[in-house]
């Protein structure tokens, strides 16, 4: 998994996978990370729940957690405000 610098923390790319039977972290998809979520991809409920998942996964405020890109597909560009690289890699499990 790919996890990049930006002007207000860290970047990093994920394939999410709605109507799982659980939520959790299902391992690389190219460069970016998959995670599998218990929510239909319906009125943004499949987002949201990614939102909040990586918040919790990383210890951060869920406003600190944002899709900047591919808000309405499966491929995903996220943002952690305040986030550094080396902290994001440990919590998500090194990729």
């Amino acid at each position: 998994m790919k996890i990049e610098e930006s002007s207000s923390g860290v970047r990093f790319r994920v394939r999410a996978q709605p109507r799982a039977s659980r939520t959790e972290i299902a391992g690389a998809h190219g460069d970016a990370l998959r995670i599998r979520l218990a929510a239909p991809p319906v009125d943004g409920e499949a987002n949201g729940e990614l939102l909040r998942f990586l918040a919790r996964k990383l210890g951060v405020a869920r406003g600190a957690v944002s899709i900047v890109a591919g808000e309405a597909g499966r491929d995903k560009l996220i943002e952690v405000s305040g986030a550094r690289v080396a902290d994001v890699r440990e919590a998500l499990g090194g990729g």
